[in-house]
């Protein structure tokens, strides 16, 4: 019989899941306090503990939808930035080193007898304690999934607007910033499914494109053939040129092979027992996610530089022209798949906020809270995506800054050097491109 301390800190009992090993408190009793109770309906009620009834396949799209995002598009141009020896190496290097951090997480889930770490901040507070992990995971947290929520307004927005030009190139320009409302609008609807479990045929969709037009951005790459006059130097002429470029080219492999920060948050959908841990399913989907993430940004990174060399563009796909069928074709499945990342990294930053204002503020549950927040928060993340839409260095500058140490971090050294020095090269690069940029172009 666990203790009613070890009730405390554990959170719901599902009503999916009533094999759940903390099915073995009280509770089962109707022993539980008003108040008791009123937290569980609260656990109840919150995106990342509604539900418990994922099986091991859940992981493995949440996984390909989290990690195998607009990132495998940069791949090629951060390889023109690091060169075909550094850039391979750098690519093999971060796929061994963040499926070792994976499974170390997946181990971590419930390391600790009767309790399950949900949250990637719980994680952080059972390392480092209660007030010193939420000011050190949190917010890294938050600035990766933000942040992420941003760039995918960018490059929706962005992909919609090529699809445009393709289709319809001699006819009147529609300014980047009316694409990425557009794209806003799908989120002002999807934002209010309830919980993680709920948004898994949209996540299922987005992993079945992002395979898609991975192997349709390198197949119509390798059709095309090589560029003439290609040229595999670096792309900046100027040392500090090349050596910031270098900077920006790791934030965006680290962008690129993100998803760790909301691992804790998937594993918390599948049901445990003492007997079947959620680790086990949990690992088995992401090593299926894993082979897919292999199949999306090995060929993707080296035959797209091998191409286009240093002329290659920030987003792959905006260096193809032709056929055309063919690249609108792409460009649709990667709107179809950043919608389904984009729900995928706003739930956990929903679940922040409701738990604030229902445990913290008081705030009852209720729908008319859960829409003012979801909205609220779409707005703001395309407001700021209107404001920055530069693609590639946004992905420099968030790769760095929050993906780098939350994703490499049991390997401290490369974590935190790619935590200093990416972001700078990233930053520079918004500002390049700010110079040139107007509000409403």
């Amino acid at each position: 019989m666990e203790s009613e301390a070890s009730v405390d800190q554990t959170p719901a009992v599902e009503k999916q899941a009533p094999a759940d090993e903390r099915t073995k408190d009280p509770t089962a009793k109707g022993e539980l306090t008003a108040e008791e109770k009123r937290q569980r309906a609260i656990d109840d009620w919150l995106p990342i503990t509604g539900s418990r009834n994922a099986k091991w396949w859940y992981s493995a799209f949440h996984n390909v939808t989290a990690m195998v995002g607009a990132g495998v598009l940069s791949l090629p141009y951060a390889m023109a930035a690091l060169g075909w020896g550094a850039g391979t190496v750098v690519l093999i290097l971060s796929w061994i080193i963040t499926l070792y951090t994976l499974w170390q997480m997946v181990e971590m889930h419930e390391m600790v007898p009767g309790k399950r770490f949900d949250r990637y901040h719980e994680l952080g507070q059972h390392a480092f304690g209660e007030k010193l992990g939420l000011y050190i995971v949190v917010p890294q947290q938050l600035i990766v999934e933000v942040g992420v929520d941003i760039v995918y307004m960018v490059t929706g927005g962005k992909s919609l607007e090529k699809i445009h030009n393709l289709v319809r190139g001699d006819s009147k320009h529609i300014k980047t910033t009316y694409f990425i409302m557009i794209f806003a609008s799908v989120h002002f609807v999807l934002s209010h499914l309830p919980n993680f479990n709920s948004i898994s045929g949209v996540s299922l969709a987005a992993a079945v494109m992002s395979l898609s037009y991975s192997t349709i951005a390198w197949t119509a790459s390798l059709s095309k053939g090589v560029e003439k006059d290609v040229d595999y130097h670096y792309r900046a002429k100027s040392t500090a040129g090349q050596v910031f470029g270098f900077f920006n080219a790791l934030g965006d492999v680290a962008f690129a092979y993100a998803g760790h920060n909301v691992v804790l948050e998937i594993q918390a959908t599948i049901p445990s027992t003492p007997e079947k841990p959620s680790k086990k399913p949990m690992w088995k989907g992401v090593l299926f996610a894993y082979i897919i993430v292999a199949l999306c940004y090995f060929p993707v990174a080296l035959v797209g530089y091998r191409i286009f060399g240093n002329d290659v563009a920030d987003n792959i796909l905006l260096s193809l022209e032709k056929p055309t069928w063919l690249i609108v074709t792409a460009n649709a499945f990667v709107v179809v798949h950043v919608i389904g990342s984009y729900q995928l990294y706003a739930m956990p930053v929903f679940d922040m906020m409701e738990t604030v204002l229902v445990k913290k503020l008081n705030f009852p549950p209720s729908l008319i809270l859960r829409f003012v927040v979801r909205n609220l928060y779409v707005a703001f993340t395309m407001f700021v995506a209107i404001t920055f839409p530069f693609f590639g260095g946004l992905l420099g500058f968030f790769g760095g800054f929050a993906f780098a140490p939350t994703t490499y971090f049991i390997c401290i050294v490369l974590g935190v050097t790619l935590m200093i020095v990416a972001p700078i090269g990233g930053l520079r690069q918004i500002i390049i491109n700010a110079k040139t940029y107007k509000f409403y172009s």
